[in-house]
C-alpha cells in the first residue's frame, strides 16, 4: 500500500532515491521495481534487517533483473543523515515527521541530501482525521515513539519551504483507512479481537491484494474528503 505517487514524484529508472523512515519497505521495494537505486533508512534495526532480506529475495527471484538496480538498507538517525550533500535525485519520507521532536532539523537534512532540481514526497497524517483519533483515544498517540504533533497543511509546507524547498502540489490518500482507525480508537487500539475491527481489516487487506473496482472508486471519492494522509510534493530549486 503506497502513499506517495511515484509519477508525481518523477521517479525514473536509474534515479538515486532515499526512503527515510522506510519501516518494512513498502515504498523502497516499489522504487526498486521501477529501476531506481534505493537507500532505505530507518532508526529500527529490525526494520533494516527485514528490508535488506527482502531486497535480497527480490534480487534472487529476478524481480530487479530488468534494471541494474543497487539497493541498501541502513540504520541511521534522521537528524544526522550519513550521506554527502546532494546525494539523491528523489526523497520519500512517509509518516515519519510526526514522530520527530525536532522536525525542522530533519527537514533540513532531507533538503541537504537532495540534489538541486531533485524532488521529494513528504507524507504525514491529515489534520482532520488525526484530530478525531486523538480525541477518541490517548493510547493512539500517547505511547513511546508515538505521534507528538498534528500538522496543518499550512504549517507543514511553511516548515518545508523554510529549509529551501518549493512546494509543487499535494493530495490526500487512504480514504478507506480513516474509519478503520476511528473504530480502533473507539474499541481500543490493541483490541484486534473486536469483530468489527476484524471485519474492516479483512476489507482493507482484500482491497490491497485485489484492488477491485468498487473499493478503488470509493478510495477516489473518500480520499479528498477524509483521507488519512496528506502527501506534499516538493522540489529543491537549482538556485537553493
Amino acid at each position: 500500500m503506497l502513499t506517495a505517487d511515484y509519477d508525481r514524484l518523477g521517479l525514473q529508472p536509474g534515479d538515486a532515491i532515499l526512503d527515510l523512515g522506510c519501516g518494512f519497505g513498502r515504498h523502497a521495494f516499489e522504487a526498486a521495481r521501477r529501476g531506481a537505486n534505493v537507500v532505505a533508512l530507518d532508526a529500527g534495526r529490525d526494520e533494516v534487517v527485514g528490508v535488506a532480506a527482502t531486497f535480497a529475495a527480490m534480487d534472487e527471484a529476478g524481480e530487479l533483473a530488468a534494471h541494474e538496480v543497487h539497493t541498501a538498507a541502513v540504520q541511521g538517525d534522521a537528524l544526522q543523515l550519513p550521506f554527502a550533500n546532494e546525494t539523491f535525485d528523489r526523497v520519500i519520507c512517509s509518516e515519519v515527521l510526526e514522530h520527530i521532536p525536532n522536525d525542522l532539523e530533519a527537514m533540513g537534512e532531507l533538503a541537504r541530501v537532495l540534489k538541486a532540481g531533485g524532488t521529494m514526497a513528504i507524507t504525514v497524517p491529515r489534520f482532520g482525521p488525526e484530530v478525531i483519533n486523538w480525541a477518541l483515544s490517548d493510547a493512539y498517540h500517547n505511547v513511546p515513539g508515538g505521534h507528538i504533533r498534528i500538522y496543518r497543511r499550512s504549517v507543514l509546507t511553511a516548515r518545508l519551504t523554510s529549509v529551501g524547498l518549493r512546494v509543487t502540489g499535494h493530495h490526500y490518500a487512504h480514504g478507506l483507512h480513516s474509519p478503520y482507525w476511528w473504530l480502533k480508537c473507539l474499541v481500543g487500539t490493541t483490541n484486534e479481537a473486536n469483530p468489527l475491527v476484524r471485519a474492516y481489516h479483512r476489507l482493507l487487506v482484500w482491497d490491497i491484494m485485489h484492488r477491485p473496482r468498487t473499493t478503488r472508486w470509493a478510495e477516489r471519492v473518500l480520499s479528498p474528503l477524509m483521507g488519512k494522509s496528506i502527501v506534499v510534493y516538493l522540489i529543491k530549486p537549482a538556485t537553493s
